[in-house]
């Protein structure tokens, strides 16, 4: 897998729709329960490891990727920049290489971290989720790193959006939820009865 590095929104969105598929954020369950899951979960993202080049997830896949889910959701709650930092170097070595400079489409150059020849899906996947979440304490800062405001969610996120003002792990779901919530407050119970 080649990991480019100006490019962390895609793996921290990644990252993030990941710590959110698991039974601690979700009412319907684990998001990841097998591999028909995993393979839709990568597919539906446009991710795709060397691991599985010529063969499809295993239930042990599944089962690191859930472990890794983990590993994840601790470093977008940490506390500090320093253990963001510290947790996202850890993700990294486990497949990254060094970086290398590799042709890009508009003919320059572009950053890349390689990951390892034989490398597991779910260490592939932490070397990108890595270098993702180091990039966004760069460029953006570790307050990005929140939890969701929705009542009673669970979810963490890494908000990579331009202005910074993302409130919720999932705004299709725990946003939509709350805008609902706050539409039927406001109505009064007689425009509630038309």
């Amino acid at each position: 897998m080649d990991i480019p590095l100006t490019d962390y929104t895609t793996g921290a969105a990644v990252a993030t729709d990941l710590v959110n598929t698991s039974p601690t954020v979700r009412t319907a369950g684990d998001g990841l329960p097998d591999p028909e899951s995993l393979t839709a979960f990568l597919a539906d993202r446009a991710v795709r490891p060397d691991a599985l080049a010529d063969r499809e997830p295993t239930a042990d896949d599944v089962f690191q990727v859930q472990l890794l889910r983990r590993e994840v959701r601790m470093i977008l709650e940490t506390e500090t920049e320093d253990q963001a930092v510290a947790g996202a170097h850890v993700l990294t070595r486990r497949a990254a290489l060094g970086p290398v400079l590799r042709p890009a489409p508009d003919g320059g150059w572009r950053w890349h971290v390689p990951t390892a020849p034989g490398a597991s899906l779910a260490d592939e996947l932490a070397a990108l989720f890595g270098v993702a979440l180091l990039g966004v304490v760069r460029a953006l800062g570790h307050d990005r790193f929140r939890a969701c405001e929705a009542p009673g969610c669970r979810g963490v996120f890494a908000d990579t959006s331009r202005a910074g003002r993302r409130r919720y792990c999932t705004p299709e779901r725990c946003g939509n939820r709350v805008n609902v919530a706050n539409h039927r407050a406001r109505q009064t119970p007689e425009s509630a009865t038309r």
